[in-house]
């Protein structure tokens, strides 16, 4: 059954007691101001779509941070999802837009991030303010394969009650009643499953595209003609109806060998399609464009240009006929471009020669390189149906947008610039708050990390170097060293970690490795900064006197362990095997452990905490239950304070305290949130709120400097941070 639910976003929200909590106190709500550390975008962009009713309203969909509106007023993208909690997680994977054509309020969003979880059509008749979600049967991929075909969800222009979905794995889908119900498509020719067949999940790509045709119907009735794309290589992958939905046939003369990747039609009634021999982002070599007379039923190949790459992106520039747009995906030999046509596709031009770029909003897209490139994986393409000029395009890192896009015609130089205020989809792996030079440290999938001495500005020297990583995975600081920091990932060979002497100002590698391919892993630094211990991935952990110039074997350490330093002892370590539950103790600077029975056996990633400024105090999250030890892991007591926790973190004493603050997300009573206990773990106040939830939450830090500051690191909103409401 399809369940309906009322969903408010930006509601002005009460703050009440909710039910008592843990041994003596309970748990109230405070008021919290959230805000992004900027980064500025940071991830791929597979969707940008305009409204078609009302100049200067686009949206943007990401496949791991949800949905944003672009609000002209502000020049700021506002994200609209932000209220899905880790329950609802899933929702935040945008497959697919729909601004209704008619009313500019009303917006559609498929929302759906993987084919296991629960997906739900979002109807909204404000904009995004306010959604009510239809859970639905058939299941969507926001972040797998062929996440920017489309788009797949349309709406029948004559008959705006009337929506269709392509689905993955389920075929055709149609709403009669503007999205409240849902009833598969019966007569459409492919039901789903045989997508499906032997394929890895997040690679079934299904049906990738719904166009609908409105002439030949009148205005209230519903459209005749509708076509419906396929996402894999088959012999047929264009149908077409001609009654209203109800019979399909494949469109005569298709080509062969490629999949319609997104396809317009213009108001003569020529469709235009982008092909690739995939559904992208990744794989496509080959490609064209080619634009169907439905009036005649003609093909013609309009291809700019053949090599070893595809076709993805394009957009029909609505004040001309025959003007349109096009991009290239996996170009990786030359660069992606856009191409852009005046007279149907006879000729192009292109506009990544001549561009002129402006980069300074997010230094880091230069990614080390003098200057950035055009692009990659550039699925989105919009030309703004109110203004030829104004023309944006998604890439793997942020969104481009230019106002002089017709300069192409007289080969004149366009410029564009980053149009990512606002958006913040980064994949947050780990957070360190040092007690002095920079706030924050950060740990990301594909930008490596940041240090932010200023939360509102993306750092100038764009992520961290020397050496660059893609994708950082464990960091740490010397805590009574603090200008000592290390992190490790993923990089070139023989350069997967380094440090810094300076908070982070400088940085040096590693002058060796473990192995040659050692790589990725967690770190751990003693603390007073002498000792690293480096747990590489897949093989046995390490440590090191000397910053990384020799690396000899933990004795008794298991492989992937989680190494952790006490905040006070240099010579003290501690590791957890979950599985077992024991504690893995170092006494000895890292050069040996002994083990013994901690907690029960358990699974999943929990993590374990030292308390800074209090020897093995230590905090361990496990089995979602809250633990605590005084005798650096002899005994663990469990807080009988909630029902579920994901992360634990620390920050500076509430006033007339010592003990530092604690900060965690999970479920607390049932209720789901991100928390702070005063009184070490005894209560909690809860300090989200339903508008902010942001997804996955994981990890949760505080500011060792600021009391009520709290750091939280999400998968694909970016990383943001909380204050108390003054």
């Amino acid at each position: 059954m399809i369940k309906n639910t009322r969903l408010f976003v930006g509601a002005v929200l009460s703050f009440t007691a909710i039910a008592a909590l843990g041994r003596t106190a309970s748990a109230m709500d405070q008021p919290y101001v959230w805000r992004n550390v900027k980064i500025v975008a940071g991830g791929f962009v597979p969707g940008i779509v305009f409204s078609p009713k009302q100049p200067g309203l686009a949206y943007a969909r990401m496949d791991i941070g949800g949905v944003y509106r672009w609000d002209a007023a502000d020049k700021h993208w506002t994200p609209l999802t932000d209220w899905a909690a880790q329950s609802s997680y899933n929702l935040m994977g945008g497959e697919s837009v729909a601004p209704d054509p008619r009313d500019a309020n009303k917006l559609y969003i498929a929302a759906g991030m993987y084919s296991d979880g629960k997906a739900a059509i979002l109807r909204s008749s404000d904009q995004g303010k306010t959604f009510d979600i239809v859970y639905v049967p058939f299941s969507m991929g926001g972040n797998e394969d062929g996440r920017g075909v489309g788009e797949r969800l349309d709406i029948d222009p004559n008959d705006t009650s009337i929506l269709y979905f392509a689905s993955r794995r389920d075929g055709l889908w149609s709403s009669h009643d503007s999205a409240k119900t849902w009833t598969k498509v019966a007569g459409f020719p492919i039901s789903g499953g045989e997508t499906a067949a032997g394929r890895q999940r997040w690679r079934v790509v299904g049906l990738s595209l719904v166009v609908f045709d409105p002439t030949g119907a009148a205005p209230g009735e519903p459209s005749k003609n509708i076509y419906v794309g396929v996402g894999h290589r088959a012999d047929t992958t264009l149908y077409r109806s001609t009654d209203s939905g109800n019979t399909w046939e494949p469109v005569p003369g298709q080509p062969k060998g490629l999949v319609p990747i997104h396809a317009e039609l213009d108001s003569d009634g020529m469709l235009y399609l982008a092909y690739g021999n995939g559904a992208g982002p990744n794989d496509v070599t080959a490609g064209a464009v080619y634009k169907f007379d439905t009036r005649n039923g003609t093909w013609t190949d309009i291809t700019p240009e053949k090599g070893h790459f595809g076709y993805a992106g394009l957009s029909i520039d609505r004040q001309h006929r025959g003007t349109l747009a096009v991009t290239t995906i996996d170009r990786w030999d030359v660069v992606d471009t856009i191409f852009r046509t005046t007279d149907g596709g006879r000729t192009w031009k292109s506009a990544g020669a001549q561009s002129q770029r402006d980069w300074s909003a997010s230094p880091y897209v230069t990614f080390g390189l003098p200057v950035p490139k055009f692009g990659w994986w550039t699925d989105a393409l919009a030309i703004d149906p109110f203004d030829s000029n104004h023309v944006c395009y998604g890439t793997g890192a942020t969104i481009w947008a230019t106002d002089d896009f017709t300069n192409i015609d007289s080969g004149r130089p366009t410029h564009w610039s980053v149009w990512g205020e606002g958006i913040e989809e980064t994949a947050v792996i780990d957070l360190i708050s040092p007690p002095q030079e920079a706030h924050l440290v950060s740990a990301l999938g594909d930008i490596g990390g940041f240090v932010h001495n200023d939360l509102a500005v993306s750092p100038p020297g764009g992520f961290l170097p020397n050496p660059q990583l893609s994708t950082t995975t464990s960091l740490d600081f010397a805590e009574n060293n603090p200008a000592i920091i290390v992190r490790i990932g993923e990089g070139e060979r023989g350069k997967s970690g380094g440090y810094s002497l300076d908070g982070g100002a400088t940085w040096k590698p590693f002058t060796s490795q473990p192995r040659e391919n050692s790589r990725g892993g967690c770190i751990a630094v003693s603390a007073d900064g002498r000792t690293f211990i480096w747990a590489p991935q897949r093989e046995a952990p390490v440590f090191s006197k000397d910053h990384g110039a020799t690396w000899t074997p933990c004795k008794g350490l298991f492989e992937n362990a989680r190494p952790i330093s006490d905040r006070v002892d240099p010579a003290r370590f501690y590791a957890m095997d979950f599985a077992s539950g024991k504690l893995y103790l170092s006494t000895d600077g890292g050069a040996s452990f002994a083990s013994h029975d901690a907690v029960e056996p358990g699974q999943g990633d929990n993590r374990l905490r030292a308390l800074p400024g209090r020897e093995g105090d230590l905090w361990l999250v496990h089995n979602g239950g809250l633990y605590h030890s005084t005798d650096g892991g002899g005994t663990f007591a469990r807080l009988d304070a909630g029902d579920r926790f994901i992360a634990i973190g620390f920050g500076k004493p509430p006033p007339d305290k010592d003990y530092p603050a604690l900060y965690t997300a999970g479920v607390i009573n049932g209720v789901e949130g991100i928390f702070r206990s005063d009184d070490m773990g005894s209560s909690w106040v809860r300090i989200s709120d339903q508008q902010h939830q942001y997804g996955a939450v994981n990890p949760v830090i505080g500011d060792p400097r600021i009391f009520g500051r709290v750091y939280i690191g999400t998968n694909g909103r970016g990383v943001l941070y909380g204050d108390p409401q003054r």
